[in-house]
């Protein structure tokens, strides 16, 4: 993690919703996401919402060697969102405590604030970490 990482960075990010992230998708296993509307999924915008973080983020790793996982999250779901429509994301980080990292979040469709609110990463040592999941690996195999 790169000493210009501090709290007060701001990201912008955009994404345009396709259809393939809308409730229906979120578990196509599930008859009962199937026939709910075809509006952004909140599983999906959460993923949205981190993913703003990590892009945030990466210029201040040394990335791929660290990189972040979202440990805590905390957002609101306000307003439906169409496929085709495009969602801006905006990012602060807020406090900066070791490896650990705190952002206020908040995400509008270009017609409504759809959600907002905090997230919580934690930079990782990416090899270390990849040791830890195969030992888990191993235990669950």
């Amino acid at each position: 993690m790169k000493d210009t990482l501090k709290p007060g960075l701001s990201h912008t990010f955009q994404f345009r919703i396709p259809a393939n992230k809308t409730v229906p998708h979120l578990y196509p296993e599930s008859d009962l996401f199937r026939d709910m509307p075809d509006v952004l999924a909140t599983g999906f915008m959460v993923g949205l919402m981190e993913w703003a973080c990590v892009d945030a983020l990466r210029p201040y790793l040394d990335w791929p060697a660290e990189q972040t996982l979202g440990t805590h999250v905390s957002f609101s779901h306000e307003a439906a969102t169409l496929p085709g429509m495009t969602v801006t994301v905006k990012v602060r980080l807020t406090q900066v405590d070791g490896r650990k990292l705190r952002f206020e979040v908040e995400a509008d469709d270009g017609v409504d604030i759809i959600s907002r609110g905090s997230h919580e990463r934690t930079v990782i040592d990416t090899a270390r970490f990849r040791e830890k999941i195969a030992k888990k690996s191993r235990l669950v195999s």
